[in-house]
């Protein structure tokens, strides 16, 4: 009975990245936030010289980055959320790059309205072996086209770059993750852009602060959404909740707990203070301990925090 051929059998180059008895000895590198986030800003500095004409600034807006199932776990093992902390620095890293080109006069026009990240895994790649898909249009999950994919494909023996064409049946192979997979809205005016996000970080006077978030969730296809405190303690809760208090900040998601968090205001020191009863939540990077809903253990909330909902749901405060 004939075996079913593997990945890059299919492809036909079984000979140039599939490991052998040497190389299987051989020890990986640990793949590491800094190895993920610069991997995959070169790659859209890769997709600008090669998609770029005349004045026209060409890019990616999908990047499906994929790497051995082993190393996947390890490097999501003890770092949940560390992806999204990446996707969201990349994003401004592309920002900064499409600015320079901008200001040298070049024209900076989006192909597709949003910016898609994909962390994947493939049983073929082997430990170390890290591979690139870039698209120009995000995947709006309709039926797969018949065009091929230009694939950048490192394998671990090498270190040398190589890229070819592949069908996108291809695809059908790789194990895609819910918390691999990011959205985020294109930002248009690039030029504004600081200026609008200094903006935004100033909420009305009459309230305590704004809180700020963008749901990943495929249905509302990044939308932002803006919360302002006006009461001195608050709720931020998920899809489920069903009270519609003014004091309560629903985040239309499944991927929030109701209730998720409290956020209270204490006039006597003028700090903010935060108390979770989500599965997991992060304050700037810091895993906080899950508190019962009748007994909420206080942290304090800096000015201008980043909070992470189940690695997921990123959320901002801004003070007024």
């Amino acid at each position: 009975m004939a075996s079913t051929p593997n990945f890059w059998q299919r492809i036909g180059l079984q000979d140039w990245f599939l490991t052998n008895e040497t190389t299987e000895k051989a020890k990986a590198n640990a793949l590491t936030p800094d190895t993920v986030y610069s991997y995959i800003v070169g790659k859209f500095r890769e997709s600008i010289k090669q998609l770029s004409f005349a004045d026209r600034v060409v890019f990616y807006h999908e990047f499906i980055i994929s790497f051995n199932p082993d190393d996947y776990k390890e490097f999501i093992a003890d770092k949940q959320g560390i992806f999204g902390l990446i996707v969201q620095e990349t994003v401004e890293k592309f920002y900064e790059i499409l600015k320079e080109y901008r200001d040298a006069g070049k024209t900076v026009k989006p192909s597709g309205s949003k910016w898609v990240f994909r962390l994947v895994s493939h049983p073929d790649y082997a430990r170390g072996d890290k591979g690139f898909i870039g698209k120009l249009l995000p995947d709006n999950n309709e039926p797969l086209k018949e065009q091929n994919l230009r694939v950048t494909f490192i394998p671990r023996q090498t270190g040398i770059a190589q890229t070819f064409d592949v069908s996108q049946d291809v695809l059908k192979g790789f194990n895609y993750y819910s918390e691999g997979y990011f959205e985020i809205p294109y930002e248009d005016n690039l030029q504004a852009a600081e200026e609008e996000k200094k903006a935004s970080a100033k909420p009305p006077k009459d309230s305590l602060a704004k809180l700020e978030t963008i749901i990943p969730d495929q249905q509302f296809a990044g939308k932002k959404v803006e919360y302002l405190m006006k009461d001195d303690e608050i709720i931020v809760s998920g899809s489920e909740e069903t009270r519609e208090d003014s004091n309560i900040f629903t985040i239309p998601s499944d991927w929030v707990n109701a209730p998720h968090l409290q956020i209270k205001y204490n006039r006597s020191d003028g700090k903010f203070y935060l108390a979770s009863f989500g599965e997991m939540t992060t304050l700037n990077e810091v895993k906080l301990e899950r508190s019962d809903i009748n007994s909420p253990k206080w942290v304090e909330l800096p000015v201008n925090s980043r909070m992470l909902l189940n690695g997921i749901i990123g959320l901002n405060l801004f003070k007024a």
